[in-house]
């Protein structure tokens, strides 16, 4: 498994396990009383963002439930998502805010609210076993939408360092 591939999956699995309520601050964005604000990445004159190159909100929308739809049929993972994938209204929180984590993240205009991943995880017996098989799911959604390599490797870079908040078994 790629080095960017395990360094992703604690970006997510916080959200899922508390529909979306969890998130430390991450490369570039600025942690303000348990909130998360950022500018998004620093970019040069004539370079898009990471968020347009995403293609937008609505592909980011795409990619997630993509993901959320591989995470649901993955046996290893689907019990830190039921509770979620169980209530309409805690899973469509759920996805909006992953979507403006991920749009956030990329320097789009979202703006994610949230608890810590620290607190979000808390006593949820997360393995690394665990955070590697939401990467492979994480990242089989963006090959299955085209995401390039340049822009996944971008995004799992800028979310990847959140996993040490997650895991507590190794």
């Amino acid at each position: 498994m790629h080095k960017w591939t395990r360094m992703f999956l604690g970006a997510v699995l916080g959200l899922a396990s508390v529909a979306g309520t969890g998130q430390s601050a991450y490369a570039g964005q600025a942690e303000t009383k348990g909130k998360t604000q950022t500018a998004g990445k620093v970019k040069t004159a004539g370079e898009k963002s990471l968020y347009e190159r995403l293609g937008g909100k609505k592909a980011i929308s795409a990619v997630v439930d993509e993901f959320l739809a591989n995470c649901a049929a993955d046996a290893r993972i689907n019990k830190f998502f039921a509770a979620t994938a169980a209530d309409a209204n805690r899973l469509s929180s759920f996805k909006g805010k992953l979507v403006d984590q991920i749009c956030q993240a990329g320097g789009g205009p979202c703006l994610y609210k949230g608890k810590s991943m620290k607190e979000a995880h808390a006593g949820m017996g997360i393995s690394t076993a665990d955070f590697n098989a939401l990467v492979e799911d994480l990242v089989k959604a963006l090959d299955k939408l085209k995401v390039g390599e340049k822009e996944k490797n971008e995004l799992l870079g800028i979310l990847g360092p959140m996993k040490s908040d997650i895991i507590e078994k190794p």
